[in-house]
């Protein structure tokens, strides 16, 4: 395991309650994004928020395809809609997904982030400013730089940052980008990823569920 950042005071900050989980991906992130909820188990007790870049121009099966492999309930996130424990939320194309205060969905076609809608920047900088030090973060494999600014709001916020090791990450954009802030609190390998989040949620022991293939669709 490869910790970078600051580290020191994790096992603590174990202890303490956060309140939302999200994620951000790219190139590589179904896979990535199937691997990762596989891990999580039907326990694990905290909205899942999630950004995946999509083509804009189709619509997606992805709710459906992340839904084989993990435990939890997997669904498109719905303007409107308030976050609820144990659920995954993926935004829908061509749309950012805020989180608000009291976990309150929003869906915005404002204009793109880095070219791309919708954002890890806007994803992460919403829950920084609703959550604080309760919200806890995840960058996956991905092409480009976008969640590097998301992360480093979420420290500022004394929130927690996770991020795939560049060096295995199927793409290294995303994750070499946020390393570079020196915002992340810990790199992992994306197959140990799932198993950290749930100690730093409290979720202790082997996580209960059925059991999912990691391969592509």
């Amino acid at each position: 395991m490869t910790a970078i950042g600051q580290t020191s005071d994790l096992t603590t900050r174990a202890q303490e309650r956060y309140d939302v989980v999200a994620v951000a991906s790219s190139a590589g992130g179904i896979r990535g994004l199937g691997v990762l909820l596989a891990g999580l188990g039907a326990d694990f007790p905290l909205p899942v928020v999630v950004v995946q870049h999509l083509a804009r121009q189709h619509r997606t099966y992805i709710a459906e395809v992340l839904a084989r492999r993990s435990a939890l309930p997997v669904k498109l996130a719905e303007a409107g809609e308030r976050l609820g424990a144990g659920q995954v939320y993926v935004a829908p194309p061509n749309r950012h997904l805020l989180v608000h205060a009291h976990g309150l969905l929003e869906l915005s076609t404002t204009e793109l982030v880095h070219f791309v809608r919708p954002s890890a920047d806007l994803l992460f900088t919403s829950v920084a400013d609703s959550y604080g030090p309760r919200a806890l973060v995840c960058v996956l494999t991905g092409t480009g730089v976008d969640g590097a600014t998301g992360v480093s709001r979420v420290k500022e916020a004394h929130g927690t940052v996770l991020a795939e090791d560049p060096e295995s990450a199927e793409f290294n954009g995303m994750p070499s980008a946020a390393v570079a802030t020196g915002a992340v609190d810990r790199v992992l390998p994306l197959e140990d990823l799932a198993a950290e989040l749930r100690a730093l949620v409290g979720a202790t022991g082997a996580p209960s569920g059925r059991s999912h293939r990691s391969t592509d669709p």
